[in-house]
């Protein structure tokens, strides 16, 4: 008989604990895979649009994740047309695939000063890139990066709802909503 790897994948408590510790490691982990999930949108046109980003901040008690990004960025353009977005991240020794569904808050300015404040220097050449995000450029190193805190968003997503698979030597699948307070649901793999 083979023992299960992950115990904690066999209760909904289990699950939902693992997803919030794993959330909070990849916040200070650089090497967690939950450091950089995939953050997806819906562009003002209609297109799905998926990149990759980097997970800031973690509150298991509010429900809540943080991603960095340019003001001017395509992301941003989608979620004022659309504040639904998505976040994934697949934990291969953990045989695990969150997907969370979130509503977004763009926050910039004085609302985040606090923040910019403590982005280091390297990073700050992040936010404010001339043409902006995505534009044509006539060579692939012709744009600058100032680093420029009137171009730093954070955005702040009130996770709505987690979509949760563990592919261990019995696949679990589990769905957890703000709505029903995070009780948890099991569904079929």
């Amino acid at each position: 008989m083979t023992t299960d790897p992950h115990p904690w994948a066999s209760s909904l408590d289990g699950l939902h604990t693992q997803v919030w510790q794993r959330l909070l490691r990849g916040v200070g982990d650089r090497h967690a895979p939950a450091r950089h999930p995939t953050f997806a949108t819906v562009s003002p046109d209609g297109w799905p649009e998926a990149r990759t980003v980097v997970l800031r901040a973690a509150d298991k008690a509010g429900a809540m994740v943080e991603v960095h990004t340019d003001l001017h960025s395509a992301k941003v353009a989608a979620l004022r047309a659309n504040d639904r977005a998505a976040l994934h991240i697949w934990e291969a020794s953990a045989h695990l695939q969150i997907r969370l569904a979130v509503t977004v808050t763009i926050l910039s300015g004085d609302a985040v000063a606090d923040i910019w404040a403590k982005v280091p220097d390297p990073s700050r050449q992040s936010y404010g890139t001339s043409p902006p995000p995505g534009q044509p450029i006539d060579a692939a190193l012709a744009y600058q990066k100032p680093g420029d805190a009137a171009s730093f968003a954070v955005l702040r997503c009130a996770v709505q709802a987690m979509d949760v698979v563990h592919l261990g030597p019995q696949h679990r699948r589990a769905a957890f909503t703000r709505a029903d307070g995070w009780a948890g649901q099991w569904l079929a793999p």
